[in-house]
Parts: C-alpha cells; sequence; structure tokens
C-alpha cells in the first residue's frame, strides 16, 4: 500500500513539473512606433510684413515686434525733390504688433496721412509643412482704422463712425523650395465714409513674393489690384476707379531685424487705403521709394 502510495505521487509530481514546463511564457510586448511629427517648414518668409502686404508668417508667441514703414514723394520730378526724398508728399507708419497666442497677433499702427490709427489681428490658421503634409500655409488678417482729420471735412452731418474703415483678407502661401515663396490673397475693403460718387467697398486680390539670393539677402514684390465688379458696386461707371498698386524692392533681414528697401506706386500704406485710393500709375514713372524696418524682442 505504502509502494502504492509513493508511485502515486511520485506520477503526480512528475506530471505537474512538466505540465509547468509546457505552459509558454507570455509574449513582451512590443514598443510602440512613434510616427515622425511632420514639423512646419523653416522661415517661409523673414517678416510678418513684404512691403505693405501681410505674410502668413506669426512670430513665436510673447514675440513684440516695432516696425516703421516709410513713404517718399514720386521720383517723376526727378532731381528738383531729389527724386521723391524730398518731396512734401511723405507718408510714414510705425507701431507695434505682439503674438498673444501660438500663431495669434494683434497689432496698432499709426500714419501721417489722415492719422489713421489702425488696429489688427492676424491669425495663421494652417503651417506649411516640410514634408507636404500640409501643402500650403494660410491666414486670415483684418484691421479696423480710425480716420484722425478735421471732423468738418466729414461734412455737416458727421458721426464719430465716419471715420471707420475695415479690411479684411485670407492670405494662401508656399515655400516652393530653398529660396522661393509666394503668396496669393483675398481682401474686402470698407469706408463708413466716402465722397459722392465713390464706392463704399472693394474687392482686391493680392499677389506677393520673395526670392532669396543669398541666406539673408532676397529680392522681393507686392502687386495688389482693386477690382470693378458690377454686381457688387454702387456706380456702375466706376468715376474715379483706383489703380493696381505694383512694389518691388530688397530686403535683407536677420533672426531680430529686417530691413526692406521698396520702390511701388501706392502712398497709402494701410491696405485699405491703398486699394481704395491709389491713383498713381507706374506706368506714368508714379513710383515712389521706401523702407521698411522691423525689430523683434522675445519675452
Amino acid at each position: 500500500m505504502k509502494k502504492l502510495a509513493t508511485l502515486i505521487f511520485f506520477l503526480w509530481f512528475s506530471f505537474g513539473l512538466t505540465a509547468q514546463d509546457t505552459i509558454p511564457a507570455p509574449e513582451a510586448a512590443e514598443p510602440e512606433v512613434q510616427k515622425p511629427i511632420d514639423k512646419p517648414v523653416r522661415e517661409p518668409f523673414s517678416s510678418g510684413y513684404i512691403i505693405d502686404a501681410q505674410t502668413t508668417l506669426v512670430q513665436p508667441k510673447n514675440t513684440l515686434e516695432f516696425y516703421i514703414q516709410h513713404k517718399f514723394g514720386t521720383i517723376e520730378n526727378g532731381i528738383s525733390d531729389l527724386y521723391g526724398i524730398y518731396a512734401p508728399a511723405g507718408n510714414i507708419r510705425m507701431g507695434l504688433n505682439y503674438v498673444i497666442l501660438d500663431n495669434v497677433q494683434v497689432g496698432w499702427g499709426i500714419a501721417k496721412l489722415n492719422m489713421y490709427n489702425d488696429f489688427s489681428i492676424k491669425w495663421n490658421i494652417l503651417q506649411q509643412t516640410r514634408k507636404n503634409t500640409i501643402p500650403v500655409a494660410l491666414a486670415v488678417y483684418g484691421n479696423v482704422a480710425i480716420d484722425s482729420k478735421d471732423k468738418i471735412k466729414f461734412g455737416s452731418t458727421y458721426a464719430f463712425t465716419d471715420r471707420l474703415s475695415y479690411f479684411a483678407e485670407v492670405i494662401v502661401g508656399r515655400k516652393f523650395n530653398g529660396w522661393l515663396s509666394l503668396q496669393m490673397a483675398g481682401s474686402f475693403s470698407h469706408y463708413n465714409f466716402v465722397d459722392t460718387g465713390l464706392e463704399h467697398d472693394r474687392i482686391g486680390i493680392h499677389f506677393n513674393g520673395r526670392a532669396k539670393i543669398s541666406p539673408q539677402g532676397a529680392i522681393i514684390f507686392n502687386y495688389d489690384i482693386p477690382l470693378n465688379i458690377k454686381a457688387f458696386a454702387e456706380n456702375y461707371d466706376f468715376p474715379n476707379s483706383p489703380l493696381p498698386n505694383l512694389s518691388f524692392g530688397a530686403e535683407v533681414a536677420t533672426s531680430t531685424h529686417a530691413f526692406q528697401i521698396v520702390m511701388g506706386t501706392a502712398s497709402g500704406i494701410i491696405p485699405q487705403e491703398m486699394i481704395m485710393y491709389n491713383h498713381n500709375d507706374y506706368t506714368k514713372g508714379q513710383l515712389a521709394l521706401g523702407f521698411l524696418i522691423t525689430r523683434l524682442w522675445n519675452f
């Protein structure tokens, strides 16, 4: 009996060990493979400005930008006023932009002509990425400007709202390679008060770009076209229609500065003014020298 019990215990113990040896070990979990992040393209533009126009670029959060835009008189009088540099018809605008959130910028500026105070906002909705997951950059920009000239110039029925004008645009841009970036935009401009026979509203299209010729230098251009759309107009014969604004120049930029020296037709600086009131014709030599300086600080 003892021998039988010993045999049964031995068989049971041996079977248990064999069964344990045959249980497969759990497989080790495979490490998760993280997909590479498609980062935004580097430096599609050197500045938030390209001559008079906005680019899709918004600086990093908490960046403060100070800028000065200056336009001299037209060059058509030649040496008599040093090609417009000493002409009395110059214009200047200066102001500040601040990036309050990622890809959201607010700004303020004041211009000499009509003492426009303008308040703006720009939102970079999409950034172009290096592997073309997002093939273009997309931004929206808008401002409201206050015309500060003497109220008597607004007529006998003056109201403060007569001083207000507005501009809104959608900008699409793409950096095609290491040296070429191009943009196009569509805009809407509105003035609450205009002289008799002029339009309160106008749609415009815009083209601009930059071609780098060195690590810090580039050739830049801007072309603004105000459209005469009968279905949108108050005056079907379009008296005193504004002319296109053509500008071109050179840019030198560093990580904190941008300097642009340009020549263009519009004497105005804020965008709605250029779209609504430019009557200088580049085919007649009515071009003016100008420059733009920007300086960045990070807080």
